[in-house]
């Protein structure tokens, strides 16, 4: 199946990331048809992003699209399509294409009765739904999930939207998303409550302290992995952790129990990746047992 030089698409679901593909679809030369959205919030990201674009029923966005758009929240998203089903609304020929990170294509088995193709696009990519998420796109990877024989229509789809496909198998998707959800996440937790702690501290500014530093740890990690971990739980100084918890303690006791959780998981990599010695192991994870609560 060759993908067309040119499609009608319609968007179900205007939040961050329907409102910026549809944006970057259109950007690509393809012409969106309709956009359904139902806050407010929703309704001024596509008056923003996809300007002169009707805002219809999610019947006649479907009914108007040669390329239908599903970006839903993932518990939502099979509902949507089996309904959708039910009322004959899908076309044959039709591509039907979602952005869940949690699923691969057999959420959309309902539209093959259709004679419908399902492709599953998840940018792995964190979204503000402005028009700078429009940039971000160059060179972000999309997870991709199809039948072998769209794989050709998927990838020309995220090419044109500016990223870069990549396969995963339909049976690893949970495992792909767990582990960009774990990264992305939890990362924004951890660096807020850093920023916390520091203006706790008295620290004016702490972005400016806690910028060059993050952005160095990321960089090392991404390029070393486990060997880029530095820091008194690597060296096994038992009495400067002891000392943080006991002031975390004090200070933010809601954050001590993240850096719990981390320092214990961050000792027993190390451990396992020949950073930290047993025998300076035992009595760090000793006291960090102590202080779990």
């Amino acid at each position: 199946m060759e993908h067309p030089a040119r499609l009608t698409v319609g968007v179900v679901g205007a939040g961050r990331v329907g409102a910026v593909l549809g944006a970057a679809l259109a950007r690509a030369g393809h012409r969106v048809t309709g956009v359904y959205a139902v806050s407010e919030a929703s309704r001024e990201r596509a008056a923003s992003l996809l300007p002169g674009v009707p805002v219809v029923d999610v019947a006649t966005v479907v009914a108007g699209a040669e390329l239908v758009l599903l970006a839903v929240p993932d518990d939502a998203l099979a509902d949507l399509v089996a309904g959708l089903s039910a009322t004959g609304a899908w076309q044959a020929g039709q591509l039907v294409v979602h952005t869940s990170g949690r699923f691969g294509t057999a959420v959309l088995d309902p539209v093959r009765a259709h004679h419908a193709f399902g492709l599953a696009l998840h940018p792995a990519m964190t979204f503000t739904g402005t028009a700078m998420d429009l940039d971000r796109l160059v060179d972000c990877v999309f997870g991709v999930t199809t039948d072998p024989e769209l794989a050709p229509v998927a990838e020309a789809l995220v090419l044109e939207m500016g990223g870069t496909p990549q396969a995963v198998a339909e049976e690893e998707r949970v495992a792909y998303h767990a582990a960009l959800s774990h990264g992305a996440n939890h990362l924004v937790t951890l660096t807020a409550e850093a920023m916390e702690l520091l203006t706790r501290a008295g620290v004016s500014e702490p972005r400016r302290v806690l910028a060059p530093l993050l952005h160095a740890a990321l960089d090392n990690a991404l390029r070393m992995g486990d060997a880029a971990l530095t820091g008194p739980v690597s060296r096994g100084d038992v009495g400067t952790v002891s000392d943080h918890l006991r002031e975390l303690d004090r200070l933010a006791p809601e954050i001590r129990r993240t850096y719990v959780a981390l320092a214990r998981a961050t000792a027993l990599r190390a451990l396992d990746a020949g950073r930290l010695r047993p025998a300076a192991a035992e009595p760090l994870l000793d006291v960090l047992s102590d202080q779990e609560r």
